[in-house]
Parts: structure tokens; sequence; C-alpha cells
């Protein structure tokens, strides 16, 4: 084959080379891709109601009625079992209020649809759990004694485990010295929690700042390991307050409000 090229005239020769290649790249075009594209989502206040409902109702303590918010923040994304192809993704890919994102890093890998929400769901569960011991464990109650019931309908996944937390300590305790945690203001962020008050990254962080501002944040809480993400298009008026721990969370909220110097990312 090397001999008959060599024959070719030039021209000739790199249009045979290149048939190949462009049939490669025409079956990647026409391929489905495991990408999925997220836009920035819906935004709830854990200090107020969902559907009717408070999201947080503590019983056996007294709770405090609370000024400000704590936004969770969400992203939106096509479905687990759409598929992409490249012309689509690159359409997207430039787009400042959209994220091209691998599937994985979105939904868990090998299950249906209802198997992925279930487990979202389930995450969610787990995520309420940690969120009310992190909350007692730190502000020293007794979980045998209060109880915390969290309603948040329609949200799957464990990142707004931060903000529960955050709303559970707010409603009980405050800024601990009778004020607001939240000093009053709209205040949004994401991360997972722990039972022991560990913050863990999540995904879409870029997204999430932008529906934070969209409605009416001023600060975000972002896990310190994704502040170069946070950071990458970041909405003007909105500070990032970076956090690894729910001590770190507290301990930058009261300092805001008492108008101290807060890490930043």
């Amino acid at each position: 084959m090397l001999s008959r090229l060599t024959r070719l005239p030039r021209p000739a020769a790199l249009a045979v080379c290149a048939a190949p290649v462009l049939g490669l790249f025409a079956v990647a075009a026409l391929a489905p891709l495991p990408f999925v594209v997220a836009v920035p989502g819906p935004t709830a206040d854990v200090l107020g109601s969902d559907q009717g409902k408070p999201v947080i109702t503590v019983t056996g303590a007294p709770v405090r009625d609370t000024k400000g918010q704590l936004r969770m923040t969400t992203i939106r994304a096509t479905g687990p079992s759409s598929t992409m192809k490249l012309p689509e993704l690159i359409g997207h890919w430039f787009k400042t209020d959209q994220a091209v994102m691998p599937r994985e890093s979105v939904y868990p890998s090998g299950g249906s649809d209802k198997q992925i929400e279930e487990h979202n769901l389930e995450e969610m569960a787990q995520s309420q759990s940690a969120a009310a011991a992190a909350a007692l464990g730190f502000l020293k109650k007794d979980p045998k004694d209060i109880k915390v019931q969290l309603n948040l309908a329609d949200v799957g996944g464990p990142s707004a485990g931060l903000l529960f937390t955050l709303g559970i300590v707010d409603k009980l305790d405050g800024d601990g010295s009778g004020g607001e945690l939240t000093g009053g203001r709209s205040i949004a962020g994401t991360g997972t929690i722990t039972a022991d008050g560990t913050v863990g990254a999540v995904g879409g962080v870029g997204l999430k700042t932008q529906a934070a501002r969209r409605d009416g944040a001023t600060v975000f809480l972002v896990p310190k390991a994704e502040c170069s993400d946070a950071k990458s298009d970041l909405p003007e008026g909105l500070r990032l307050v970076p956090v690894t721990s729910l001590t770190d969370a507290v301990g930058s909220l009261r300092a805001l409000n008492r108008n101290e110097d807060v890490p930043s990312c």
C-alpha cells in the first residue's frame, strides 16, 4: 500500500490518507456520547417553607423566628438516559450559563432512570440525617431529646447537606449570641456534610453560583476544594466564602456579622 501511495501525485496521496480520518470524524460526530448538559437550577430557602410545609421542623426544643435566608442550590441536567452528539455538545460548550459534564459526574452509572432517581432520593435522606446529627453535635444537644424533620420535595442527592445543617443551627441557636446566623442576609451555598461536620465537594458549583445570585444571594459558601471552579464566571455581587467544616461555616458567618475578616477564594 505504501509503495502505491508513493507513486501517486501528492494531492491524490493526501486525499487517500485523509479519507479514513474523515471517516472517523464522521462516526464520532454521529455517535452518542456519555455527557449531559446542565444549567442553573432552582434554589430553596431552608429557613422557609416548601409546598406549604416548613423545610425544617424541630420538636423537643424552642425554635427561633429567623430572618434572612439560607438558600440551597441545585443544577438541572438532561436525563441519565438521554444521549448527546458531538455537534450538540459543541453548541453548548461555549455558553456561560450551561455546562457540559461527564454523565457519571451527575448520575451514578449502571442503573435505570428509576433506579438512579431512587438512589438520589436515598442520598438526600442520608444527607438529611447527617445534617441533623452534625447540627446537634455542634450545639452539644442530645439527639434523644430533640427531633429534626426535613422536608424538601423533588430534590435528590447529598449536596444540600451543609445548608440543611446551618438551617438547623440557626433555628436552634442563631449566631450563638441572640442574633441571626445569616445577619439578615441571603446566604447561599452547597456542600455535602457528614455527621462529624466535615464539608465535602459537589459538582456544578459554577452553575450554582449563578442560581444563587439570580435568586438574590450575596454570599456563597463553597467547599474549599472547589474554589477555582466557583471563581470561573462568578456573578458580580456574589462573595465566595470557602469552608471545609461546619465550624468553618458558622465561624465565617459570625465573622461577617461582626464585620471581621472572612476567608475568600
